[in-house]
């Protein structure tokens, strides 16, 4: 029988806006007597998804910081997996497989928009107590989140009507920006392409597998454009984000775990994976 992976965004996805998953917790059952994996893909820090993944009982690999790291348990795969021509970073409980740009090069690119006259204020220039109010995180939570590696999330508190300029700025620099509760600078890795490494060494795992995505907000679009069935939940507002723009979404009827609860269990029911 045909394998199922799952891959899904946490904030405003399978976390509510208190960072609560008990509104999926129907089809987190579901998913976990079925033996089908549950991969984490998030703008999250790896410190962060790891506080979700115990809280999860989650033992699968991870997608830290908007693709900038893919995080695979050691052992998980067979030890012939070909991860060659990948960054692999030193870590005694994972394989972890470097995508991103270095964070310290995000920091000085953050320093230079500041000196270019932007108002930009990004998470490495922010307290613990700034963080969490910002977020809503618990103070350990926002600890966590600025544990940071391969993304920085940052405030703009300019006129919005210099964003073009902002955005033009940091391509400049050779990097790239992305949308989801906040804005991130980051280099040339995506949700899509760690989704796409992933997907790759399931397939060598399983053989022919099925490829699920969730998600709520842009920087999910490369993660859902890598995936056979792609999924986006509605916002707090009962809306969808006016700004993915794919025909082929599958709109969950429901605000973030519970439209992602409604979804999986329908999607399950139609593909009858394990």
């Amino acid at each position: 029988m045909i394998k199922s992976i799952i891959f899904t965004d946490l904030d405003g996805t399978l976390l509510d806006e208190n960072y609560s998953f008990r509104m999926a917790e129907g089809a987190l059952v579901l998913i976990e007597n079925r033996r089908i994996p549950l991969v984490i893909c998030s703008s999250k820090t790896r410190a962060e998804i790891e506080l979700y993944r115990r809280r999860l009982n989650n033992k699968h690999p991870f997608i830290a910081e908007n693709g900038g790291g893919v995080f695979v348990p050691r052992g998980y795969f067979p030890v012939d997996a070909d991860l060659s021509g990948f960054t692999l970073i030193a870590d005694a409980g994972y394989q972890v497989i470097r995508l991103g740009t270095g964070y310290a090069e995000l920091r000085r690119a953050m320093q230079e928009l500041r000196h270019e006259g932007f108002e930009v204020k990004g998470f490495g220039d922010m307290s613990v107590e700034e963080v969490s109010q910002l977020t809503g995180l618990s103070p350990d939570e926002a600890t966590a989140s600025k544990e940071r590696d391969f993304d920085e999330p940052f405030l703009f508190q300019g006129n919005r009507v210099q964003l073009p300029f902002l955005y033009q700025a940091i391509r400049k620099k050779g990097l790239r920006f992305t949308e989801g509760r906040l804005l991130h600078v980051l280099g040339e890795s995506d949700k899509g392409k760690a989704v796409a490494l992933l997907s790759a060494l399931y397939q060598a795992k399983y053989g022919e597998i099925i490829t699920i995505g969730i998600g709520d907000s842009p920087n999910d679009i490369p993660m859902l454009k890598s995936v056979d069935y792609p999924i986006i939940v509605k916002h707090p507002d009962g809306t969808f984000d006016s700004r993915i723009h794919l025909g082929w979404v599958i709109k969950a009827d429901g605000v973030g775990p519970e439209g992602w609860n409604k979804a999986v269990i329908e999607i399950m029911s139609c593909l009858g994976t394990v």
